[in-house]
This record gives C-alpha cells, sequence and structure tokens, in this order.
C-alpha cells in the first residue's frame, strides 16, 4: 500500500477542519456584526442629533443628511494611517524584548481593555432582555458616570466571564474576549476614505511581511508568532504565592486574547489561530464600505444628487460590502492554503489586503464612484456639482 497520495492532499483535507471552518466562520461574523454595530451607532447618533435640532430649533427642520458626528468614535486620518504600522512595529519590539518584565503590566491591561469590550459586545442582548421590564432610566454611580440597567448588566457579565478567564485560562474564554475586541474596534475605528483605507491597509501589508517573514534573520527568531503565542504569569498566581495561598498558586499561564485560537476536533495537538490584526484592519475597511453604500442608498431615497453611475450591469447591482467580504474569504482561504502548502506561518495580510482592496477600487472606478470615495465621500458639498464629479 502506497500511503504518498494521501500524504499529497493533506493540505485540501486540512481546510475542512472543524478549526479551520471555525475561523473562517468566526471571522467573518465579527467583521459583519461589528459592521452592522457601527452603522446602528451611526443611526442612533443621526436620531439623537434630530431630536436635540427639533428641540432648540423648532421651526427649522432637521438636516437629515448630514454625516452623524459621533464623539466616541475615532477617525483615522492620513498621518496616523502612514505612522499606524511603525508605531505597531515598536509595541511588537517592546513585547518582544521586555515581555518577562513587563507581563504583568500587559495581563492586567487586556483583562481590563477586555472587560470593557466584551461589555459592549453583550450589551445588545442585555438590552433585548431588559426591554420588558426596563423604563432605560439611568442609574448614577457618582464619579463614574450614569449607566442604564442593561450598561450595568452586561459590565457584570463582562467582569464574570474575565474572572473566569483569568482563573481557567481556558481557550474559550479568550476567545470570546477577543471576539468582543475585534467587535469593539471595528464599531469605534472609522476610516473616513479610501484614500486613507489604502495607506493603512498598504503600511500594515508591508509590516506583517517584514515582521513574518524577515525579523528571523535579524533577531533570531519569528518576532511575530513569538510574541502571539507566549503566555503571560498568571496575575492571581503571582499573588497566591506572595499572601501563601495555594488555590491562587495554581492559577494557570495567559494567553492574551490579541488572537482567536481554535483547535481541531479530529487531530490532537492540532489548532489554527488567526490575529486579530488579520480581522480587525480589513473589518475597518468593509465598516467602511458598508456605511457608503448605506450612504449611497439614503442619497437615492431622498433625491439628492448621486455620483455618475455606470450602465445598469452585475457591477453596478453589487455593493461594495459584498465584493469586500467575498474578497475578505477568498484572501483568507489563499492564506490557509498558503500556511499548509508551506507548512509555516503566513502573513495574512498579505494575502487578505490584495483580495479586499484591489476589487474595491476596479468595482469602485466601474461605478463611477472612485474619486469621491478617495477623498472625503461622507462630506456634503456646497453644489452639486461636486456629486457629479468622476
Amino acid at each position: 500500500m502506497n500511503p504518498q497520495p494521501v500524504t499529497d492532499y493533506d493540505w485540501a483535507y486540512s481546510l475542512v477542519d472543524s478549526s479551520r471552518v471555525s475561523t473562517f466562520l468566526i471571522s467573518i461574523l465579527l467583521i459583519v456584526y461589528g459592521s452592522f454595530r457601527s452603522l446602528n451607532m451611526d443611526q442612533e447618533e443621526k436620531e439623537k442629533n434630530q431630536r436635540e435640532d427639533k428641540e432648540t430649533l423648532p421651526t427649522n427642520s432637521p438636516n437629515t443628511n448630514t454625516p452623524p458626528n459621533n464623539e466616541n468614535v475615532h477617525s483615522i486620518d492620513t498621518t496616523q494611517a502612514m505612522f499606524l504600522p511603525v508605531g505597531a512595529s515598536i509595541s511588537l519590539l517592546v513585547m518582544f524584548f521586555f515581555f518577562d518584565s513587563m507581563q504583568m503590566v500587559f495581563a492586567v491591561c487586556t483583562a481590563v481593555l477586555a472587560t470593557v469590550a466584551f461589555a459592549f459586545l453583550l450589551l445588545p442582548m442585555c438590552q433585548y432582555l431588559l426591554r420588558p421590564c426596563s423604563t432605560g432610566t439611568k442609574i448614577s454611580f457618582g464619579c463614574c458616570g450614569r449607566f442604564t440597567s442593561a450598561e450595568i448588566m452586561s459590565f457584570s457579565l463582562s467582569v464574570m466571564l474575565v474572572f473566569l478567564w483569568v482563573m481557567t485560562g481556558h481557550w474559550l474564554l479568550m476567545d470570546a474576549l477577543a471576539m468582543g475586541l475585534c467587535v469593539t474596534m471595528i464599531a469605534f475605528v472609522r476610516l473616513p476614505s479610501l484614500k486613507v483605507s489604502t495607506l493603512l491597509l498598504t503600511g500594515l501589508l508591508i509590516y506583517d511581511v517584514f515582521w513574518v517573514f524577515f525579523s528571523t534573520y535579524i533577531f533570531n527568531a519569528n518576532v511575530m508568532v513569538k510574541v502571539a503565542t507566549r503566555p503571560a504569569d498568571n496575575p492571581v498566581g503571582l499573588l497566591g504565592k506572595k499572601l501563601n495561598l495555594n488555590m491562587a498558586k495554581e492559577a494557570p499561564q495567559l494567553s492574551l486574547p490579541g488572537k482567536l485560537i481554535f483547535p481541531s476536533m479530529h487531530n490532537a495537538g492540532h489548532f489554527s489561530m488567526l490575529g486579530l490584526g488579520d480581522i480587525v484592519m480589513p473589518g475597518l475597511l468593509l465598516c467602511f464600505v458598508m456605511r457608503y453604500d448605506n450612504y449611497k442608498r439614503q442619497q437615492a431615497d431622498t433625491g439628492l444628487p448621486a455620483p455618475i453611475a455606470a450602465p445598469n450591469n452585475l457591477a453596478q447591482k453589487l455593493t461594495y460590502f459584498h465584493c469586500s467580504l467575498v474578497g475578505y474569504f477568498v484572501g483568507l482561504l489563499t492564506a490557509t492554503i498558503s500556511s499548509e502548502v508551506y507548512k509555516a506561518a503566513q502573513p495574512a495580510l498579505l494575502y487578505l489586503v490584495p483580495f479586499t482592496l484591489l476589487p474595491l477600487l476596479v468595482m469602485a472606478y466601474l461605478k463611477g464612484d472612485l474619486k469621491r470615495m478617495w477623498h472625503e465621500p461622507f462630506i456634503k458639498g456646497p453644489t452639486s456639482k461636486n456629486f457629479l464629479e468622476v
């Protein structure tokens, strides 16, 4: 019996492994859900501004086409997009060289951020559950602010989950916290234009390729993989050693929620790992195009001038979000095949960025939206002439 034909196609069978399928499904769901949460936040802010306009200026009709300005949202500008890969590289080196001496700081900061992020993830569910018995009245907590019962409930559940993660170190709890971080970053960070998106993703592609492929030649180790997989000492365990608490001494090391990990159900010891940056950064682009699709629909509904459209064909019927989402799936599939074929870690953004960004640029050109999307697509010009530029 010659087993060679089976091993030649092991990479193909690994694509339908439970760990790979879970990675594909969860990453796509996180991007879609985070984009919808971002869109919903814009809608809520828009309705809030309309109510305030009606109260302050009852005789004037509010402008329903002005993009909402949410103070809680951070919009990345051109300078930040250019220097973000540099900042990410510095942070990576700090974690690589000083992780042992600063791991307590990393673990505590990660736990705090994960608590807030997972509370944001749970908030819609808590609002739905408490809707029949809650009036939405905010409860004051002094200098901490005022919060609704749903916000208090989501935060309490998030604290409990983080506590369980610290005490057990279970991969499923770590993944849950990582999912909260993904959704929160996609919802609260915005790309204002296609120009900023291209600068950011191109810079991060170079950053990812360098630290995965070339860092070994300089630092004698794959810096990206080393940082992503290095566990941190448990703060509870260290505290237990000082206080001589036997239960706390047994607290496991923590794998920080900077990635998603899914173990295989069929192959013991095998797992699939995907960094949060490989979800969040393309997710910001997809969130941008979803907001632009929605903005164009609003223009069409209100009868405002829209950018010149191409003839009615397949490219015109497809939305930018659908195009980019398919591109993300194909890019993730290509990255997975490459990692299986070469049996080595791959910079996922090397595949994700071209497959999401290039089809989007081509589609925007075919639809006549490229020039508008490249600059500030959500800023209304003084005259309709600006809307007619191609």
